[in-house]
């Protein structure tokens, strides 16, 4: 617990952390210990902390799902694990109905993966329910797609596919991509695709009003892994990315920025683990 609060007064934000001896289970605990805390599930109380809870907890189930089993008077993951398998499964069907049994009885094989690289790298980005113009929709864009590709050059990754993703007033989302020829990690490129997805959204979002804003890069790879393209050219956005990650490393991240940004919010920057 000391080690939490160290960590909150440094980044000055809420984290939340669920420990378990299975990944279900601990994931099942950070949402439980939320908006802010830790929960420890002991190896000889799983059970105990797991079925008193609402269905909803459950992995895979969703607003239909709960709605064929509140109908059936299943109300907790209690419920659930009081049924016998075949009974599940002639209610929800056999991939639903083993499903849902094996993890009400806290049952997950899947291991846990250390030192795996991220399939992609990205950052989000709510902007409340106030309407904003396109120029401070584009800002937030200019914002998200800085931080994304400092952190990919950081960790030594380039990308090929850059994906938009749009949360509306009515809470439905929504999300463009776009696979480049060559992966990169250059600002200026991915800024410029980003720019043009969001282009062909922007009917879209004056429809349906924007809250929230994202971008990722996919399609990782080690950047020495990837070819040079040709023909060379030394004054490529490379030699300006690297200087301003210089200057940010040394400084601080808002030792420079762009123009466009200035006296705007940026939003929350997230603590991140190492890649």
């Amino acid at each position: 617990m000391q080690l939490r609060r160290e960590v909150l007064a440094r980044v000055g934000l809420p984290i939340t952390v669920g420990v378990a001896r299975t990944k279900f289970l601990a994931k099942v605990a950070s949402g439980v210990a939320k908006p802010d805390g830790l929960l420890v599930v002991p190896p000889d109380g799983e059970l105990a902390f797991l079925h008193p809870l609402p269905v909803e907890r459950l992995w895979g189930v969703g607003r239909v799902t709960a709605s064929k089993l509140h109908d059936r008077g299943i109300k907790t993951v209690g419920d659930v694990a009081e049924l016998a398998e075949a009974a599940l499964v002639s209610m929800l069907g056999r991939a639903s109905g083993r499903h849902l049994h094996a993890l009400a009885h806290n049952r997950d094989p899947r291991p846990v993966q250390t030192r795996r690289h991220r399939r992609s790298i990205g950052a989000q980005h709510a902007l409340g329910r106030t309407p904003r113009s396109p120029d401070a929709v584009d800002a937030a864009l200019v914002a998200l797609v800085d931080r994304v590709t400092r952190r990919m050059r950081a960790a030594r990754r380039v990308g090929r596919t850059v994906v938009l993703r749009l949360r509306f007033d009515d809470f439905s989302r929504a999300a463009r991509s776009h696979t480049l020829p060559q992966a990169t990690a250059q600002t200026r490129t991915v800024l410029s695709t980003a720019r043009d997805l969001l282009t062909t959204a922007m009917p879209m979002i004056e429809r349906q009003g924007l809250t929230l804003l994202g971008v990722a890069v996919g399609n990782l790879e080690d950047d020495g892994a990837v070819q040079l393209a040709l023909p060379f050219d030394r004054r490529s956005a490379s030699a300006l990315d690297a200087a301003l990650d210089d200057v940010r490393d040394r400084f601080g991240s808002a030792a420079v920025g762009r123009a466009v940004l200035l006296g705007r919010d940026q939003g929350l920057t997230v603590p991140l683990l190492p890649d």
